[in-house]
């Protein structure tokens, strides 16, 4: 199953109100792992960034102004993301802005289907915090590179929580005879426990046992095995 971890940075938090998108980073996964393929791209918003956002992503109207219109990078976005299904954090948010873009310069909206991790970590945790921060810190995922949100970065760690979200990587189990089904714990391998060869035990009864039973069968009456 292929997968598309997403996430977005944009100038504020309403499409509606003129907001846009300034990065997009995106992570592919084939059935929950990743596969090292990547999207990324800045984008010139053209329109002035609020203090209040830049503080988050660290992007500037300056650092932005030379970097691509969405018309110029929606083409290999689409063809990155295919029909995979979408991983993304609070998914509302971001597909409102992808959709707004794509609406904008006449192209229909997204129909990819989406899973959103924050309301999976919600069912799972109730009452707990859902930040990507807070399921990094009780994953135990490294995260301490995040000093800003930055959309590939935000995308791979949470490609990682998705991982856990799901059940976690489960360790490779050796059916098969060889080598590798002799590793230790230590060596991050399954154990077995020596098996010590013992004789088969004689099942015949004894001479007594056998006399009892001979006499306790002529004892019985009308048996239907003795009739003739």
């Amino acid at each position: 199953m292929r997968e598309i971890v997403l996430d977005t940075e944009t100038t504020g938090i309403d499409p509606l109100n003129g907001d846009r998108i300034v990065e997009i980073g995106c992570v592919e996964l084939f059935n929950h792992v990743s596969t090292g393929k990547h999207y990324h791209t800045y984008l010139n918003p053209e329109r002035d960034m609020p203090a209040e956002a830049e503080a988050v992503h660290g992007l500037s109207a300056a650092f932005l102004s030379d970097k691509p219109l969405f018309p110029a990078i929606v083409g290999d976005f689409l063809e990155f993301i295919g029909d995979a299904q979408l991983v993304i954090h609070n998914a509302s948010f971001d597909i409102g802005f992808l959709n707004m873009e794509l609406v904008r310069i006449g192209m229909g909206k997204l129909s990819n289907p989406v899973v959103d991790t924050v309301k999976i970590a919600r069912k799972r945790f109730p009452g707990a915090p859902a930040s990507l921060d807070a399921l990094c810190r009780r994953f135990e995922i490294d995260n301490s590179n995040r000093t800003l949100h930055g959309a590939l970065l935000d995308s791979q760690l949470l490609a990682e929580v998705y991982l856990e979200l799901m059940g976690g990587r489960q360790p490779d189990l050796v059916l098969a005879g060889g080598p590798s089904q002799n590793r230790s714990a230590t060596d991050g391998g399954p154990t077995r426990a020596e098996r010590t060869f013992r004789p088969a035990r004689p099942h015949a009864p004894p001479p007594d046992e056998l006399a009892a039973h001979e006499a306790f069968v002529k004892g019985l009456k009308n048996a239907a095995w003795l009739a003739s």
